[in-house]
């Protein structure tokens, strides 16, 4: 049995695919919403993955190959989604879907050192081009932007006294030095280990994940066509909120009032949230895969 992604039939169902369409997963993974999104725009639609772990993207090779010229993959960020689209001489898609975050099986290939499940160097790099590693913030970041790190992006409330011990003990190699040292700070109380906000944060700091996502929002629109749909996946509450607050934002009307100019430039609203409330995973899901359970689906269409 192939592994499902999370809320695989979700993504399916809300983005509709259909033959002739142009889609993209610019999260591609192994392949499993690409696989789908195909399968269910048979026998004309196209998909175009992007991912920047050419791990991912030789699995996602293998998990598309059925599908022959209709899948084309390339390594790239999903913010560089406008001249990956222009390389291959797509000008519009019918839909765009996002998978946020970490996946299982980065998580659990212990040389990539996202996990302190395992002993292994401090990397966290989605892409083996990135120049910064968590070795290289750890080890290289003063005191004060180090617990800015921890309380921003892991809003780890023992942040301030965790950076400060990181500098006293550095220089910090492996994933199991840095738990071992936050775990001095922070004993470990009931079934969540101490080191997982801070290794969220780093891993978060390291990839410019929010930043990224804040990027490729107005990118995603403008790819988009009328009626085309963005379905992005997330399991953080900040990365939720921006993309929550980006779809309301474009989903209003700006009008200026007549007594008094508002908005320095008017326009009429750009997507149709679909539903106000994220989707989450069913029961049934999360029995099968318990990791997906801080994960929330928002969807956007363009009008």
């Amino acid at each position: 049995m192939q592994h499902q992604p999370v809320l695989y039939q979700e993504i399916i169902h809300v983005l509709r695919p259909y033959s002739p369409g142009r889609y993209v997963d610019g999260t591609v993974g192994a392949g499993g919403h690409a696989r789908g999104i195909l399968e269910a725009c048979a026998p004309d639609g196209r998909l175009l993955g992007l991912d920047l772990d050419p791990q991912a993207l030789a699995l996602a090779r293998e998990t598309l190959a059925p599908f022959g010229q209709r899948a084309r993959l390339a390594q790239a960020s999903y913010t560089s989604l406008p001249a990956a689209l222009a390389e291959i001489g797509w000008e519009a898609v019918e839909g765009i879907v996002l998978d946020l975050g970490l996946s299982s099986m980065q998580l659990d290939t212990p040389e990539r050192g996202f996990s302190f499940q395992h002993d292994a160097p401090l990397d966290m790099r989605f892409s083996p081009t990135n120049p910064v590693s968590a070795a290289s913030l750890v080890n290289g970041l003063d005191e004060d932007e180090l617990a800015n790190i921890l309380y921003r992006y892991g809003e780890e409330p023992n942040g301030r006294r965790i950076a400060r011990a990181i500098v006293q003990e550095r220089p910090l190699r492996t994933t199991r030095q840095l738990a071992a040292v936050i775990e001095s700070i922070s004993p470990r109380r009931g079934r969540v280990h101490p080191a997982t906000q801070v290794f969220q944060a780093l891993r978060i700091a390291v990839n410019e994940e929010l930043a990224s996502v804040q990027d490729v929002l107005p990118k995603a629109v403008a790819a988009l066509r009328s009626g085309g749909r963005l379905a992005i996946i997330s399991f953080h509450s900040l990365e939720d909120r921006i993309i929550k607050d980006f779809i309301r934002e474009q989903s209003r009307d700006l009008v200026n009032p007549p007594y008094e100019p508002i908005y320095t430039q008017e326009r009429t609203a750009v997507l149709k949230e679909i539903s106000r409330k994220p989707i989450t995973p069913s029961e049934e899901e999360l029995s099968e895969n318990p990791r997906a359970r801080s994960a929330k689906l928002r969807v956007a269409e363009k009008l």
